[in-house]
């Protein structure tokens, strides 16, 4: 099967073609041609199955090859990572005709948004929360909407977005072809659909895909030490055929800690969490995606919006909270039919969270694995390179901080080594110059400053000196600013 069988318009296979993207995926096969006939769809499927090519394609090209301006299409999502990827994904598809997409959300300016729907943007990509303050300002009108489409409806669930949907729905005519996308269909959701949808269809692709993305996916579930994690994971991340690899932290601070740590080990990091703004956030992920980073930190927040089809392994540096967690964070390695590794850390306190997890999801391993960065396990399990340890052999050397004198520490000699005598003059803590030849100004243990000398001292204090040579006279300033000069 191929998407021009299933009748999408030459321009939008080349431009899929172009990606390397040429057979569709079964939700796809299913979707596209009731969606083409205008049917409005109940889809079923988790992400990562490719539904947004199920209801992207039927959309572009049910507004034409050259839509007027204005908007005739809205896609809602609950999260902007996810505004992120389906603007990426509609706009590559749409890239050999003049339909302009453009993705609306928070924690960006609204002038660079405002001047895309001025423009004329036929497409557009948002979450609830931005949409309906640009339409609350007339900036954003959805009188002529078209096409709607509710992306991950049970996500905009969790996060207490269904009020707003609602309000969206008003905002729309009331003979707009419609689709749902939801893994899961709760009471709420299917309630929402027989509001606003005219004899939906009901696709489902979870079962089959659900357990095809099982099936890729080798999950591994270790009781690790906390104080051990950090070193497990560097060493996992020297496993062979390891690829792009996302890392899930439980806080915001445990995910910052993270990236600094494994930096310093020298691997190549980038994160997402909550305490990035959202410019942050996008250069993190397009770092990601684009290989110039090939590790991935994030917490919770990011997890619906990584859609990225080489992840090779997952690593839950804490375990979630629930299986719906678990099997979000474990989707974004096999996908797309490809195989992928999820590696679990359980902390002692968090038995009780595997328990339930391995109960639900049928795992079958109620005590997970004791295991540390020497197990043997570890290595053959993961493929890991025998040793291998937790630093990159390519890590360059820290350089030596430097002494008081400029030398490096561990050197030998004195810092002023060399032709002459370089006086290398420095500023003590009482303000005194001191010069190479002189002696540091010291502090006693009470905190006493010491004052320095050429000589010896002896019991009563007075400096003795060569017979031969006269005594070397010492400048020193006062507090007052004037110069005063010892007897000698």
């Amino acid at each position: 099967m191929t998407f021009s069988e299933l009748n999408i318009d030459q321009d939008m296979v080349d431009a899929l073609a172009s990606k390397g993207i040429v057979e569709p995926f079964p939700i796809q096969t299913q979707t596209i041609p009731l969606a083409l006939d205008g049917q409005d769809i109940i889809g079923q499927a988790k992400t990562g199955t490719g539904k947004t090519f199920g209801f992207g394609l039927p959309i572009i090209q049910r507004l034409g090859l050259d839509p007027a301006p204005g908007v005739q299409a809205l896609v809602v999502v609950p999260t902007r990572e996810l505004a992120v990827q389906v603007y990426e994904d509609l706009e590559q598809a749409a890239s050999n005709r003049p339909t302009t997409v453009t993705a609306i959300y928070g924690g960006k300016a609204y002038e660079g948004q405002v001047a895309q729907l001025k423009a004329g943007a036929q497409i557009v990509v948002g979450t609830p929360g931005r949409l309906l303050d640009l339409a609350g300002q007339r900036l954003l009108n959805l009188s002529n909407v078209r096409e709607m489409v509710l992306d991950e409806a049970d996500k905009m669930l969790d996060l207490g977005f269904l009020s707003d949907i609602e309000k969206l729905f008003a905002q729309t005519p009331a003979t707009r072809h419609t689709m749902l996308f939801s893994a899961t269909m709760p009471g709420p959701i299917v309630a929402l659909a027989r509001r606003f949808m005219t004899r939906p269809i009901h696709i489902r692709a979870t079962d089959p895909d659900e357990g095809q993305v099982q099936a890729n996916i080798k999950h591994l579930i270790y009781r690790a030490h906390s104080l051990d994690k950090d070193e497990v994971v560097a060493r996992i991340l020297q496993a062979e055929g390891r690829g792009k690899t996302v890392i899930f932290t439980r806080t915001k601070r445990a995910a910052a800690k993270l990236v600094e740590e494994l930096g310093d080990r020298g691997f190549n990091t980038a994160a997402v969490h909550g305490d990035l703004n959202q410019e942050q956030r996008e250069r993190a992920m397009a770092a990601f995606k684009a290989g110039k980073k090939d590790v991935l930190i994030a917490t919770d927040v990011a997890a619906r919006g990584i859609d990225v089809d080489d992840v090779t392994h997952v690593i839950n540096h804490t375990i979630p909270d629930d299986e719906k967690t678990y099997l979000h964070r474990a989707g974004r390695t096999g996908r797309a039919g490809k195989t992928g590794v999820a590696v679990t850390f359980v902390d002692w306190e968090d038995l009780h969270k595997w328990a339930l997890i391995n109960r639900a999801l049928e795992f079958g391993q109620p005590e997970p694995t004791e295991t540390y960065s020497s197990s043997p396990h570890l290595y053959s399990d993961l493929g890991i390179p025998e040793g291998a340890k937790g630093r990159l052999k390519s890590t360059p050397a820290v350089k030596a901080p430097e002494n008081q004198d400029g030398a490096r520490r561990g050197s030998t000699g004195p810092a002023n080594q060399g032709e002459g005598r370089s006086r290398n003059r420095r500023r003590t803590r009482t303000g005194a110059a001191s010069g190479g030849e002189a002696a540091a100004v010291s502090t006693a243990p009470d905190g006493e400053q010491k004052a320095p000398a050429t000589g010896t001292h002896d019991g009563g204090g007075s400096q003795h000196h060569d017979g031969n040579s006269a005594p070397r006279r010492r400048r020193r300033r006062s507090r007052g600013g004037s110069t005063a000069t010892p007897a000698s």
